[in-house]
């Protein structure tokens, strides 16, 4: 067992969920960057026994960081409030939901932790405890102090962005301007560059209507909205697309020549990564000084427990994550030097 160097958090998210099954999982990997599970011991070791899994847990000892072989698992134990039933949701457990990753974003910030991997959390019922919770992306740009962020998952060969996240669609064209199409795709930009270690990326953009406007028939947004920001930013050198049909921009040899897409919304661009993906796809917050990544799914309830649960999400986003702390070490190296 070497003593290894940096570390990344994991947070088991909701405890009625199947956090505490695929964090479980991942004890039964030898094949993954050093990193610490977030989670009440306790929860752990009672899930276990419910899936019939024999894992060792360790204290997490930050002066003592090895690589475990399988079987075992490194915690950073935070009591839950209430003890958790696998499907059965406790509002009174929603504090502990948020203290995960507040220990978790504290630990990034200071230098403890290099990247924090998300377990799927349930929005609703945080917000049945009377705690406003719109998601894991923006109680982290909260908690970063980061104006800015900006979703792109990754799986099945796409990397595809969003410029508006959780938002009822009849407030979509309202929300998408000049200026939030700027701030998006230089986010989007320059963390494929510092994190993803592609030096000039290649970005196609979707149009906002259908047919990408048809030229002012199917809606302005396009020529008012859209056109003028790519315009823009193409003069300062960035290299996007002009708003592109939404239906036609997903083809295969459209992808081939683009190293991220942005869409215009979410039910736009996630449907087809996720037909693509699923099950192995990963959700990525851009933008903040931090690296975070999660799974492509939520708590599934009515797998908690029964051992049904997949961890393939859950791996790659730990994957992601250490490929991204390189690039972003390297990037650092490089203009050092």
């Amino acid at each position: 067992m070497n003593q290894l160097r940096p570390l990344l958090a994991v947070t088991a998210g909701e405890p009625a969920g199947i956090g505490a099954d695929l964090c479980l999982q991942l004890a039964l990997r030898a094949d993954i960057d050093p990193f610490v599970v977030l989670c009440d011991r306790q929860l752990l070791q009672q899930r276990a026994r419910q899936l019939g899994l024999t894992v060792e847990l360790h204290d997490y000892d930050p002066k003592n960081i090895i690589q475990y072989p399988a079987g075992h698992l490194r915690v950073l134990h935070i009591p839950l409030a209430q003890p958790a039933v696998a499907g059965q949701l406790n509002p009174a457990n929603s504090q502990y939901v948020l203290a995960l990753l507040e220990r978790a974003v504290q630990a990034c910030q200071s230098g403890e932790f290099s990247a924090i991997v998300t377990a799927p959390v349930h929005k609703g019922v945080i917000n049945d405890a009377g705690i406003p919770f719109t998601g894991h992306t923006e109680f982290l740009a909260e908690k970063t102090a980061t104006p800015r962020v900006v979703m792109m998952l990754v799986g099945g060969g796409m990397r595809v962005a969003l410029a508006t996240i959780h938002l009822p669609l009849r407030e979509v064209a309202d929300t998408i301007s000049r200026e939030l199409l700027e701030q998006i795709l230089t986010i989007l930009n320059r963390d494929l560059q510092r994190r993803f270690g592609i030096s000039h990326p290649r970005i196609l953009v979707a149009g906002l209507n259908p047919h990408a406007g048809e030229g002012g028939y199917l809606g302005r947004e396009e020529i008012d909205i859209i056109v003028p920001a790519l315009n823009k930013l193409r003069a300062q050198g960035m290299d996007v697309s002009e708003p592109l049909p939404a239906d036609t921009l997903f083809a295969q040899h459209r992808l081939a020549q683009c190293d991220a897409v942005l869409a215009m919304y979410h039910d736009q661009g996630l449907p087809v990564l996720k037909h693509a993906s699923f099950g192995s796809g990963v959700n990525i917050t851009l933008g903040m000084p931090i690296i975070r990544t999660s799974v492509d799914h939520g708590t599934a309830l009515d797998l908690a427990g029964t051992g049904r649960a997949e961890v393939g999400s859950l791996v790659e986003a730990i994957q992601v994550a250490a490929q991204m702390v390189e690039c972003e070490r390297n990037s650092r190296n490089f203009r050092d030097s």
